[in-house]
């Protein structure tokens, strides 16, 4: 299923919110905490959609995930004073790693709150890192509500997963790299959710390569962008599970950055059935020998399904790599989990 929209103004990313002088202040800053993760060519996916397809192994990061380069610059990006007060987020999990750890290098005392669709290992890990866990509700718009009152009674901070203007800048030097590993570039895809990592790459590259096709992937079951986007307005959507668990959630009613941005600098929107994310996770490990949870899976799993119409030169995001081991096993052994 997609999602093609009218193209892209030339000036809708000459000057985004979030700009590219933006993104290169983010590189800068994060440069030492954050891995510059590998591009690997894949020649299976090369002769199965006659691209030529590169993967960027994000999931090498620490952590396991993109995040940890929005959490890092907003987290440097702190008063004094904040830091101090410490600093409170939702997450469904790789947002509240990269939390974890980028407080922890810093000194700053960090709560995530999460809703009970969290799978358990993505709360140990946060866990692991040092953070506090608090679980509250079935939805992330729910577990908002628990950041909301840490807030408001203890004056603590807040970074929230995507529409924030350092998470984003932050998740755009993802771009920049791409673009340092590899010129003429025609697609890039991108998994999107709350769409704080498609508006910062869609930034950057647009912003040096305005005709390279942004195309974001998500899942059939929940996607609150998608449908914002056939709205013409950030909407409400029930939060389902689903194999891309971390690309659940709203995205906001009051969306201040990645509605507008996703919708000026993104060509196309692909959805994935929950079957088409495990076969995803299955290539990844059988052909890729990568170990990707659903989402991080889902540009391969786009690929393989042919949705991408020809791709060109093209790169898929490796977003994660946090998945439940005793489900990858199963989806690699071939089964089809019921969530």
């Amino acid at each position: 299923m997609t999602r093609p929209h009218q193209a892209p103004s030339p000036d809708a990313f000459q000057s985004p919110p979030i700009s590219l002088s933006d993104i290169l202040q983010a590189q800068r800053r994060i440069a030492p905490h954050v891995v510059q993760t590998p591009m690997r060519h894949s020649q299976t996916l090369c002769e199965k959609t006659g691209g030529e397809i590169y993967l960027k192994m994000e999931h090498r990061q620490h952590t396991g995930s993109f995040k940890l380069r929005g959490a890092t610059n907003a987290v440097l990006s702190l008063t004094d004073e904040q830091k101090a007060k410490g600093i409170a987020a939702v997450s469904t999990g790789n947002h509240g790693r990269g939390l974890a750890f980028a407080a922890r290098n810093a000194g700053v005392r960090c709560v995530i709150a999460m809703s009970e669709l969290v799978p358990q290992n993505k709360r140990d890990g946060i866990a692991a890192l040092g953070a506090e866990v608090v679980i509250h509700g079935r939805s992330q718009d729910e577990a908002q509500q628990a950041v909301d009152r840490m807030v408001a009674e203890d004056g603590m901070a807040t970074i929230p997963p995507f529409d924030h203007a350092d998470v984003i800048a932050g998740q755009g030097t993802l771009g920049l790299e791409i673009l340092q590993d590899l010129a003429d570039i025609d697609t890039v895809l991108v998994q999107l959710s709350g769409g704080g990592l498609i508006s910062g790459v869609a930034a950057a590259i647009k912003g040096i390569s305005p005709k390279t096709r942004i195309i974001g992937i998500s899942m059939q079951r929940g996607a609150a962008m998608h449908a914002s986007l056939e709205a013409g307005k950030p909407v409400q959507v029930e939060e389902l599970p689903t194999l891309a668990d971390s690309l659940g959630g709203g995205i906001g009613l009051e969306n201040s950055y990645t509605f507008a941005m996703t919708q000026a600098l993104v060509d196309e929107v692909i959805l994935l059935s929950e079957e088409e994310i495990a076969e995803g996770v299955r290539h990844a490990y059988w052909q890729e020998e990568e170990i990707l949870e659903g989402a991080g899976a889902v540009g391969i799993s786009a690929l393989l399904t042919g949705k991408i119409e020809a791709p060109g030169r093209c790169v898929a995001i490796l977003s994660g790599r946090n998945i439940d081991m005793s489900m990858h096993h199963k989806l690699i052994s071939g089964e089809m989990v019921t969530l």
